[in-house]
């Protein structure tokens, strides 16, 4: 039993993607993804700092909140979100193919889930334009009139697409880098470096996708849906 163990072991240790400071590969698959999660627990107090804001101005402000949160279109978000956790799927099913060695599936998989970032930037994009053309960006062009809501609550509702830029542009700006570093790993796939025995990159990065996701199921009711009756 030693030396099938210890021949495990000499046959682990000439995996190409073994780090000398590693005794096998599943100790090293939990070291990085223990790595992954703390570092979206430093991700969580990112974020939460910014949900904290905003619930405190909500309650200080809270009808020219609901009067800015009826101006978003809720179509585009709702379709948006839909977008997303599709997205989720074909990352999941990215993690899948990698785990069964499933080069082409995960190629695509991967491209799927690119390409449905992709979409969900460009309908901000239509959002972001819609809000620059009728002067709803904070600063000093910024004006709150009727049809949208009464002239008083102007410094509130100011004040709640302050968030709402600083949330989901920072949200976005997550998709951008995720994006990115997801075109990046479709080299090694393309090159079949992810099989069984080697996919931690792909499971990592599909835990950080879901997390941008997750904190865009948070952003759409506080944003969207919170007060719009």
């Amino acid at each position: 039993m030693a030396d099938l163990a210890h021949s495990g072991g000499v046959h682990e240790a000439h995996h190409p993607k073994l780090q000398h400071h590693f005794e096998d590969l599943d100790q090293q698959r939990e070291a990085s993804t223990l790595g992954m999660w703390l570092f979206l627990v430093t991700e969580i107090m990112f974020f939460g700092g910014l949900f904290c804001a905003y619930l405190i101005y909500r309650g200080a402000s809270f009808d020219a909140f609901a009067e800015a949160s009826r101006s978003l279109d809720l179509y585009l978000g709702g379709f948006n979100t839909a977008v997303l956790i599709g997205s989720s799927l074909t990352m999941a099913l990215a993690v899948w193919a990698a785990q069964v060695s499933k080069r082409k599936a995960l190629i695509v998989f991967m491209i799927l889930t690119i390409v449905l970032g992709a979409v969900f930037l460009g309908v901000k994009v239509i959002e972001y334009s819609g809000k620059f053309a009728h002067h709803h960006v904070p600063g000093d062009s910024f004006e709150w009139a009727p049809p949208y809501g009464d002239p008083a609550n102007e410094a509130g509702t100011e004040m709640f697409f302050s968030l709402y830029f600083a949330m989901t542009g920072l949200h976005a700006a997550h998709m951008i880098i995720g994006m990115g570093f997801l075109a990046y790993l479709l080299i090694p796939a393309w090159q079949g470096k992810f099989n069984a025995d080697w996919y931690n990159p792909v499971e990592c990065f599909g835990l950080y996708w879901h997390f941008v996701d997750i904190v865009w199921i948070f952003l759409f009711p506080l944003l969207y849906l919170i007060g719009r009756h």
